[in-house]
This record gives structure tokens, C-alpha cells and sequence, in this order.
């Protein structure tokens, strides 16, 4: 049945609204025009927020349809109305059209509209919109006339588009995606708790912090020289330490952001050093987004990375700078938080879907990794984790880097052993898994063959010309993950869980102390939920971490790197 001829009323609509960082946002106008008849509401402010419901119908019969639905479902919930039952995102379903395909001018409205040959709006005037409307305050009757007419040209330029695109479009997939915008949406709407005095001190302090944590931290290290950081003096310290540390072509070190943190995970005694360079060279203080209420938010960016996983911006959330700055992440008085993540998620998303019975037999193990070496026969069946621990460790980085594609050569840099041990770990792995290499290569073959591949629910990574075979083979584990998460944020803040963030294969959750452990046993019963809908039942676990006020959120990756900051941040401001 046509798209258009599913439901009674369709609406199209689109707000204009103030959002400074960090701040939840505040709706000025809205325009909302029915498909079939034409009959249009065009709202200020006043009239929105005095509203209990919004002027048009959400329930079953009805579809609304926005772009970039996650912004308008944050005006719902500033104007307290109800979230509609179907909800359509042209933004979505257009990332899904042409991802992997690198549309010339992007992926906002303009460049869907350019994309399908209509007109769209000159860019200059639209920023200039945008400008005005981010600029906040009161506005004179005319600003009011010109949002207002800018916000009814993106409605007329959506329903253009809706008309283009309608017939291409796979609905109830395309509805559990603008379910999720509904998701993010809520999730933006509650942010992370966040220090805000404690991440003042260090905006006010951070320029001569950096010149002593350097001194501080590279005493274990001798690999700077004030505060640049030596290549040569780091190749003596490696040999020192014995550490094989991967190169490139020219023979040089690999001094890349994933090679250290792949190393760190190798070699904690790294981690550090990646601290304290990423904090160096990557880390703005000041773009992190923190609103008045003490709650870091941005945008979440769904379905932007071409395995549709979010991608909000490093510098802006929490969770994208180095990691010991986590530990500005608290709960308020009275409050807790939970980081519920599943475990080795991307595992058991191979071992389900490829339907590898001896994959699938690990992972239901209390450690698929060390399983992984006794059904190669490699150890013992009565090994555990403490008796043969680089034995463990070997088997881990080989069936993880297998996910990824990694080579032979890669995973001896990795291990810091023989190319041919490498080689036999492998080995092992393909003979351990054979189904699993099957589903792997298959997949490989189906990009190259037929040029595109999809997620269990649809989302579709189309492939040109010289594409990479290890991303091709990473994409089913990648994807499907990004769409338990997904589903897993749907299942959370429909049952009224509050999600202050998603985090790859984790949500991070919040609730009063006294309610906190049914909080996170129904945090872990929606993602059970999503991974057995997206796996065909297959049951995922999950690993919990509670933190209760007054405690801070820290990840032990970073903790090092923290005290030391907090000690030369204590140093400093006893100074007078």
C-alpha cells in the first residue's frame, strides 16, 4: 500500500527554537501543515506553550513527519505534549538512502533537497535564520513574521521531499528509526550530571596545569622535552620496557590517537602517556557542553558514522575526551547513577548471527576468551584466568581483532610476539569457528558483489569501488550493535527509565538512591529485551557499575591521570 495512503491525517511539521550549549531547548514557533488538505497552524511561543497537547493528531491513525525529528521531540517535551505513536524522519531514512555514497552537500535538509533535484533554500539565508533564532531574547514583530515564514519554507521544502522519497522508503523499519529519534530526544532532554564547580576550577587553571602534569607524568616515562613529546626518547623507553609498538610504512612509530589507545589496552602501563597526550592535544575544556542545571548535553549526532552508531562531538560530551575527565561525571544530592554495558557484546552478535554453535557455547561461558583457547586446545580445561593469563590475553586480542579483519602481521605488532605465533592463532580461530568465517566472508562477498550490505533491521552501507575488506566485515557486528543500542534506548525511556546517555554498548542511567537497584534491573531487562529481538533470542549479559552521591563516576582507566590533575589543581590554588 502507498505510504501516503496508510494513514487519515499526515502532518508535517517543524520547529524553530533557542538552544545555548548545554541548555535544554526552548521552542518560538511552530508550523504544521496536514498533507492531504492543506489546513496549516502557525504558532509563537505564547500560543505553544500554553497548549496541554499540540494542535494536530498523534495517535495510531496519523503519521507525523519531520527532519531531524530528535529536535522537534525536544520541543514536545519543553511544550509537555505527547510524543506522536508514528513518527517519520526524512533525515533517517535519507542517511539510510545514500550512506556510504557521500551525498555532495551533506545530509541536512538542504542537501536532501539537492540530492533529489528540488529547490532548497540558499544556505546564507538559512544560517542567518538559524543565527536568529539561537540568538534568543525578545524579538520584534517582524523577527516573529521572518521565523516564521523561514520555518514554513522548511515544512513546504519537507513535503516536497516526502513525496520524492515515500516510495523508497521501508515504513515500519523507517518508524522504529523515528521511534529512536523519540529516544534521543528524552535522552538529550535529561543529560549527564556533571561537577560544574569542579570543571570551573580547572577551566580557570588549565594552562598551568599542562606544564606540570607533564612534568608529573613524564617522570615514568622521560619522553618529553618541556612539553613536547620526542619520538626518539619514546622508542628508548619501549625498549626499555620490551614493548613491540607498531610502524608504518616509512618505518617510524605509530603515533596515532588508535594506536595508543589500542596499545593502552595491551599495555596499561601506556595509559598514561595516552592520557596525558590527549589531554594535551585534543582536549577543549571550554566546548564542553554544560547547561545551568549542571547537565552536560549535545547533540547525541544519530546515525551519522556509516555503521548508524552516534557520533556526538569529542569536544562537547562527556564522554568523547580523554577519560580520567569522566570523573567530573556525578550524581546530585539524593541521586545515582549506573553505567550498565553489555559484555563482549561484539562477540556475541558474531556467534549469533553467524550461527556458530561452538562461538555461541563461549560466549555463554563466564569467559568466552579463555573458552575460546581450551576448545582450540591450547590450555587445559582446568585453566582459569590467573593460571594462564597471557594465554587468555593472546586469545582475546586474536578473536577481537578477528572482528575487525585484523591481519597476521597487525596482530603480532599487537601481541608483541612472531608473525607465525600470529599466524597460528588464526589458525586456530578459523578452525575453532568455522561457520563463523563462513558468515564473515559471505558478507564480505555480498558488499562486493551486490555493492551493498544491511543491519537486521534494514540500514544499508552502500559500496563503491576499492572498498575495505576488514570494514566490510566489521559492518554486521558494528551495525546490528548500533541497533540493540537503538532499540535498548527505545525499550529504557518508554518504560520511564532515565537514560542520560548511550555509550556505544552501555546507557548510563540515573534514579534516586533509594530506587536505583530496580532502576538498573530494568535497565538490564530492556537491553536483555533488545538483544534477543535483534540476535532471535539470543541472550546478551550485562555488567553494572553503580555510583552514588556524593561518590563520582570514574573510569579506572584514567583514575591515575585524575589524582594527579587534582593534586596539581589542590597545588595551585593554595598558591596565593
Amino acid at each position: 500500500m502507498n505510504l501516503l495512503q496508510q494513514y487519515s491525517e499526515i502532518w508535517v511539521l517543524d520547529f524553530e527554537f533557542y538552544a545555548p550549549p548545554g541548555e535544554r531547548p526552548h521552542p518560538l514557533c511552530l508550523v504544521a501543515r496536514e498533507y492531504f488538505t492543506g489546513v496549516t497552524h502557525r504558532m509563537w511561543e505564547d500560543e505553544i506553550t500554553t497548549r496541554t497537547n499540540p494542535p494536530f493528531l498523534v495517535g495510531e491513525d496519523s503519521l507525523i513527519v519531520a527532519y531531524f525529528a530528535s529536535a522537534e521531540m525536544g520541543c514536545f517535551l519543553a511544550a509537555g505534549w505527547q510524543f506522536p505513536v508514528n513518527l517519520l524522519d526524512l533525515y533517517t531514512e535519507f542517511r539510510k538512502e545514500t550512506n556510504g555514497l557521500d551525498p555532495k552537500y551533506g545530509a541536512g535538509l538542504v542537501g536532501a533537497l539537492q540530492y533529489h533535484g528540488l529547490p532548497a533554500i540558499e544556505v546564507a539565508e538559512k544560517e542567518a535564520m538559524r543565527d536568529l533564532a539561537m540568538r534568543g531574547g525578545t524579538y520584534t514583530t517582524q523577527e516573529r513574521q521572518q521565523l516564521l515564514k523561514y520555518c514554513e519554507s522548511d515544512v513546504t521544502s519537507l513535503e516536497k521531499l516526502l513525496v520524492v522519497m515515500h516510495p523508497k522508503i521501508d515504513l515500519p523499519r523507517a518508524l522504529l528509526r523515528g521511534r529512536f529519534m523519540c529516544a534521543v530526544a528524552k535522552i538529550e532532554w535529561s543529560g549527564v550530571p556533571i561537577d560544574k564547580r569542579r570543571l570551573h576550577r580547572l577551566r580557570t587553571n588549565w594552562l598551568k596545569i599542562q606544564s606540570q602534569l607533564v612534568a608529573s607524568v613524564d617522570i615514568d616515562y622521560g619522553v618529553y622535552e618541556g612539553t613536547t613529546f620526542k619520538q626518539n626518547l619514546f622508542a628508548k623507553w619501549l625498549d626499555r620496557k620490551k614493548i613491540t609498538w607498531p610502524r608504518l610504512i616509512t618505518g617510524k612509530l605509530a603515533l596515532d590517537s588508535n594506536t595508543f589507545q589500542k596499545m593502552a589496552k595491551r599495555h596499561p602501563e601506556v595509559s598514561a602517556l595516552r592520557e596525558l597526550r590527549h589531554s594535551l592535544g585534543e582536549m577543549r575544556l571550554e566546548k564542553l557542553s554544560v547547561g545551568s542545571d549542571h547537565r552536560n548535553r549535545c547533540l547525541l549526532s544519530p546515525f551519522r558514522s556509516r555503521t548508524s552508531r552516534n557520533q556526538p562531538s569529542n569536544n562537547k560530551f562527556i564522554f568523547g575526551p580523554s577519560c580520567w575527565l569522566r570523573g567530573l561525571i556525578k550524581p546530585p544530592p539524593g541521586r545515582a547513577i549506573a553505567y550498565v554495558d553489555w559484555s563482549q557484546q561484539e562477540f556475541a552478535i558474531c556467534a549469533a548471527l553467524s550461527g556458530d554453535k561452538a562461538m555461541q557455547q563461549a560466549y555463554l561461558t563466564a569467559d568466552p576468551y579463555l573458552t575460546f583457547a581450551k576448545q582450540a586446545k591450547a590450555v587445559p580445561e582446568s585453566a582459569t584466568k590467573q593460571s594462564h593469563p597471557s594465554e587468555r590475553e593472546q586469545f582475546k586480542v586474536c578473536a577481537l581483532g578477528v572482528q575487525y579483519g585484523m591481519q597476521s602481521q597487525s596482530l603480532a605488532q599487537t601481541l608483541g610476539l612472531p608473525e607465525s605465533k600470529a599466524r597460528e592463532l588464526l589458525k586456530l580461530h578459523k578452525q575453532t569457528y568455522p561457520d563463523f568465517w563462513k558468515w564473515s566472508q559471505a558478507a564480505v562477498d555480498h558488499s562486493m558483489l551486490f555493492n551493498w550490505n544491511q543491519t537486521v533491521f534494514g540500514w544499508r552501507i552502500h559500496v563503491k569501488g576499492h572498498a575495505n575488506p576488514r570494514s566490510l566485515a566489521n559492518f554486521p557486528s558494528q551495525a546490528n550493535g548500533a541497533e540493540m543500542l537503538r532499540l535498548a534506548c527505545c525499550f529504557a525511556t518508554e518504560r520511564d527509565i532515565m537514560v542520560c546517555a548511550p555509550i556505544h554498548d552501555a546507557l548510563l542511567v540515573e534514579g534516586d538512591l533509594e530506587s536505583i537497584n530496580e532502576v538498573v534491573k530494568a535497565t538490564q531487562q530492556a537491553m536483555l529485551d533488545a538483544g534477543r529481538v535483534v540476535l532471535n533470542g539470543f541472550a546478551l549479559r550485562t555488567d553494572v557499575e553503580i555510583v552514588r552521591s556524593p561518590d563520582r563516576y570514574m573510569d579506572p582507566r584514567g583514575e591515575k591521570m585524575w589524582n594527579t590533575t587534582m593534586s596539581i589543581l589542590n597545588e595551585l590554588e593554595s598558591i596565593p
